[in-house]
């Protein structure tokens, strides 16, 4: 199956994505991992957003698209894959519908992960990442066994600069700003389903294991 998640700032889409990725062997795929992929693999696309990266400045819609274009041709995508980070916006969605029609290929359900914003900033303004190995920790959620120290490689823990309580609202506002479009542009498909994301990851879950449940029955 074909998938598409999507969510604000904490709703648990990488939780997600891990344990689907798991349960259902279908790749995850973000825009933050194919950018590291095809530049270490030293693609075409890969190599120029790399100058754009490098520079600092956001990588242009034509070139983040190709990217996925070149991504969803790999040989794991055949039995299916999990989009993440991608697309933001309409002309993306578009954009992403054309590439997999051309190698038949369609998004199956738009998973939608809904959280209130109180939880959301809970969650963001909470979080706190190993400065050494990027491992990722909550105060109230999962705690380190050493305050402030990583698990993992005994790293610092430190709050990432826009993980600040007024920095989160704004970039929680933003979200809904910028991609309600795109839950329009989806749910007239039919293919947006909403999912309650305040619970726990294993309560979210089994929610998407319904859908992944339901489509089976209908295949």
């Amino acid at each position: 199956m074909n998938l598409l998640i999507m969510g604000p700032p904490g709703a648990g889409k990488g939780s997600q994505a891990v344990i689907i990725k798991e349960r259902y062997n279908i790749p995850h795929i973000s825009t933050g991992a194919m950018f590291r992929e095809a530049i270490k693999a030293k693609t075409k696309t890969g190599l120029l957003a790399k100058e754009y990266i490098d520079k600092g400045e956001l990588v242009p819609d034509s070139v983040t698209i190709e990217l996925v274009r070149e991504r969803l041709q790999a040989d794991d995508t055949k039995n299916g894959f999990l989009l993440d980070g991608f697309p933001r916006t309409i002309a993306q969605a578009q954009a992403l519908d054309q590439i997999l029609s051309e190698v038949g290929k369609k998004i199956d359900k738009v998973i939608n992960l809904v959280v209130d914003e109180e939880i959301l900033v809970i969650r963001i303004s909470g979080r706190r990442v190993c400065k050494t190995c990027g491992e990722t920790y909550h105060i109230v959620n999962k705690k380190p066994k050493v305050e402030e120290i990583c698990d993992v490689c005994g790293g610092e823990l430190i709050q990432r600069a826009d993980d600040n309580v007024a920095t989160v609202s704004n970039r929680i506002k933003v979200y809904y700003e910028k991609t309600r479009p795109l839950l329009n542009y989806y749910d007239d498909k039919g293919i947006l389903i909403n999912i309650d994301g305040s619970g726990e990851i294993e309560e979210t879950f089994r929610y998407v294991e319904k859908i992944m449940e339901d489509a089976n029955d209908l295949t």
